[in-house]
């Protein structure tokens, strides 16, 4: 009898419901946030008995709270078992996103900025054969069928049909901050026992006041139960995030983020744009995404450093790993990479003959094109006429700043 035995397929694998195995480990097996540029950055998504820590320090905005609804609902959409605690966690599903009823238009296809047009490409005939320039990932590789990862649209909102139905079946368990955390767990714990589904526990803002006045070390001991309660059963994954108040050195004392982040697989932090003087300098986002811990199941090195398009880390030589921004659009929240405008961009202005660029706080920079006058009656450019046919001028661009360059080319 032979000792060989077939590798399984990757599909096999991945039999549960809205999972799929990793491409690098196929004995790792990932679930879809809801965002697929959010699971690029993952590595292709977020592995079953691993946290993800969201951390939002914008008072103004609730882009961390927008992330964990959209945890909530791929979990409903792909047929998982979603467990919310919350100070109100029915108001705050009710406010969850869903996808329209036809055939959404997948994420990320209209997230970059391509160059040309389908029918060909207007800036030049040298273009036409270069790929576009996209600054997200595509979402097209899903079809429409599949539970991995679904297209919503910010502008649907979950209906109530299916909050009832998900409510009644006991696929979505809505929890009470307020209650002792000892019995959360236990709760949770006797619910991933007898659940043959993968289990989704989602915590939007942990600490929050609905949960009392809890001390730095009790958030640390219940992160870690959390934690231990995942690695015992490995058909879980958690989202936890966290107020804008905790969100902080100053509240558990120096080094605090540092410590909490020890205990999640993953934690990410969405910077919101509150400056000003940001938002005038990249108006194209509304935020910076920055990258603490990414989760490593199996492994020493995050599959995300193989296989994450965003982050560029192609090349373990000498790349640079990309500066990353989040945008959050009318219908969906797109993770991008995070670069300037063109040249010139929006402060742009051309008059006549002259082009003129001014920058606010910084060196303006004129560009001008100088035309050569054509001497009619010199010997050179008779001479240039007899060969040619016809009279030709001479073109030069010249730059112009007011301050010298630390660098010449």
């Amino acid at each position: 009898m032979s000792t060989f035995k077939r590798k399984a397929s990757s599909k096999t694998v991945g039999s549960l419901a809205g999972t799929r195995a990793s491409p690098f480990s196929p004995c790792t097996i990932l679930t879809s946030s809801g965002i697929a540029s959010l699971d690029d950055i993952l590595g292709g998504g977020l592995p079953l008995s691993c946290s993800l820590l969201v951390i939002a320090p914008d008072t103004h905005s609730s882009y961390g709270e927008l992330v964990q609804k959209y945890f909530i609902s791929q979990g409903l959409a792909s047929g998982q078992k979603v467990y919310v605690i919350d100070d109100d966690p029915g108001q705050f599903v009710s406010g969850c996103m869903w996808h329209s009823s036809g055939t959404a238009s997948p994420e990320g296809n209209k997230g970059g900025n391509e160059i040309g047009h389908e029918d060909g490409v207007e800036i030049a005939w040298r273009y036409e054969h270069l790929k576009p320039f996209q600054t997200t990932v595509s979402a097209s590789r899903f079809s429409a069928d599949d539970d991995f990862c679904c297209a919503f649209d910010l502008t649907y909102r979950l209906p109530e049909h299916v909050l009832d139905r998900a409510t009644q079946s006991s696929q979505l368990v809505p929890l009470d901050a307020s209650t002792d955390w000892t019995k959360l767990l236990g709760v949770i714990a006797e619910g991933l026992g007898t659940s043959s589904v993968p289990v989704r526990i989602c915590i939007p803002l942990l600490g929050s006041p609905g949960w009392g006045d809890p001390h730095p070390k009790d958030v640390l001991q219940f992160v870690y139960s959390l934690r231990t309660l995942l690695r015992r059963f490995p058909h879980a994954c958690a989202s936890v995030g966290l107020p804008p108040y905790m969100s902080a050195d100053g509240w558990g004392g120096p080094g605090w983020l540092n410590k909490l982040g020890w205990f999640f697989d993953a934690s990410v932090t969405l910077s919101g744009f509150s400056d000003p003087s940001l938002s005038l300098m990249f108006p194209s986002y509304h935020g910076s995404v920055n990258i603490h811990a990414l989760p490593t199941p199996h492994g020493l090195l995050p599959t995300s450093d193989r296989s994450s398009t965003l982050r560029g880390m192609w090349s373990a030589s000498g790349s640079r790993e990309n500066n990353m921004a989040f945008k959050c659009t009318r219908k969906r929240l797109v993770f991008e990479t995070h670069h300037l405008d063109v040249e010139g961009g929006v402060g742009e202005r051309r008059t006549g003959g002259r082009r003129e660029r001014t920058v606010k706080g910084g060196a303006g920079l004129q560009v001008e094109l100088e035309v050569e006058p054509n001497i009619e009656g010199s010997a050179a450019a008779s001479a240039e006429r007899n060969q040619t046919g016809s009279s030709t001028k001479k073109k030069r661009v010249t730059f112009r700043g007011e301050k010298r360059d630390w660098y010449d080319f």
